[in-house]
């Protein structure tokens, strides 16, 4: 019982660490005066993205591979099919061009690139992590450009809540303080419940850790649709799905090298898939429908149905 309180508790300072860390620092670049759309596509996009940064790194120091590598690939599957699914569902979800054209390859192309590194020599080590960090670093520093290159085109920007130098760093610290703590938290409580209940680390990874790390963007995105406001819901998806494969598992490569099981690539083979069928929605009229939502949702359904089989 004490596991699941621990498991619940690690989810709420992930969330809440990684919110205020976000806040804290996106204030210290406004003092700054860090254009905001920078601050959007480098401190709070990395923020979304805290939760499972702690996880997969604690679990890769730790040697619980398969958190590390499920949690990422389980983040993946369920943003795509459950965020983007109930968003649509809710309200049909507009998708720009330079998502289809750019973003969404990208993404595609760093997940076939995990699965490669996977397959050669079914473990994902050191340099493979420094690979996915340098593209990583590539990624940032092009969308940083192709932000400074349309900021004259930018509509009004959105007000970022300015506190004082002495608020941000507390802010800042107790965030990331919080997001580690509940990082580990989750790790060892996500492994004494998978032993208690005799299922594999990977199984829970995927299903609990993976939705419990990705509660941030599936409660941001479904507010954003509820208030019609769903436009960037797929660039934060896909975006968020990028950072959760190059610089989550890059970092817990480079630090730990990670084990790959045939269950890990078989998982990952179907996060590629999965993205593939968005990007077949978004490109068909520019926006996923309601019944293509539904159909994501249903598909994510019948893949838990599979891994409790499996």
């Amino acid at each position: 019982m004490m596991s699941y309180v621990l498991l619940l508790v690690g989810f709420v300072l992930l969330i809440k660490g990684a919110d205020y860390f976000v806040e804290g620092s996106s204030s210290v670049a406004k003092l700054l005066k860090v254009p905001s759309v920078i601050i959007g596509l480098t401190i709070v996009a990395m923020g979304t993205s805290a939760p499972e940064a702690a996880v997969s790194i604690t679990a890769g120091l730790n040697g619980s591979n398969a958190i590390a590598l499920g949690n990422v690939v389980g983040s993946n599957i369920f943003n795509l099919l459950m965020v983007l699914g109930l968003c649509a569902v809710v309200n049909p979800v507009p998708v720009e061009k330079s998502f289809i054209k750019r973003d969404f390859p990208m993404t595609i192309g760093a997940s076939i690139l995990l699965l490669l590194f996977g397959w050669t020599g079914y473990v994902v080590g050191r340099v493979e992590g420094l690979i996915m960090l340098v593209l990583f670093a590539g990624f940032i520093l092009l969308m940083v450009r192709s932000a400074l290159q349309g900021r004259a085109e930018a509509s009004e920007e959105e007000e970022i809540k300015v506190l004082s130098p002495l608020m941000s760093l507390i802010y800042i610290v107790g965030g990331l303080v919080a997001v580690v703590f509940g990082g580990d938290m989750v790790v060892d409580s996500a492994t004494a419940i998978a032993q208690s209940l005799g299922l594999s680390e990977n199984f829970i990874a995927l299903t609990i850790v993976a939705m419990g790390t990705s509660l941030p963007e599936l409660v941001t995105s479904l507010v954003a649709s509820r208030k019609g406001e769903c436009g960037l819901a797929v660039g934060n998806v896909v975006g968020s799905n990028l950072f959760n494969i190059l610089l989550v598992l890059g970092m817990s490569c480079a630090l730990s090298p990670i084990a790959v099981g045939m269950e890990n690539l078989i998982d990952i083979a179907f996060s590629i898939l999965v993205h593939f069928i968005m990007l077949a929605f978004c490109a068909s009229g520019d926006k996923i429908k309601r019944s293509e939502g539904a159909i994501a949702v249903a598909v994510y359904f019948a893949y838990m149905i599979f891994l409790f089989i499996r």
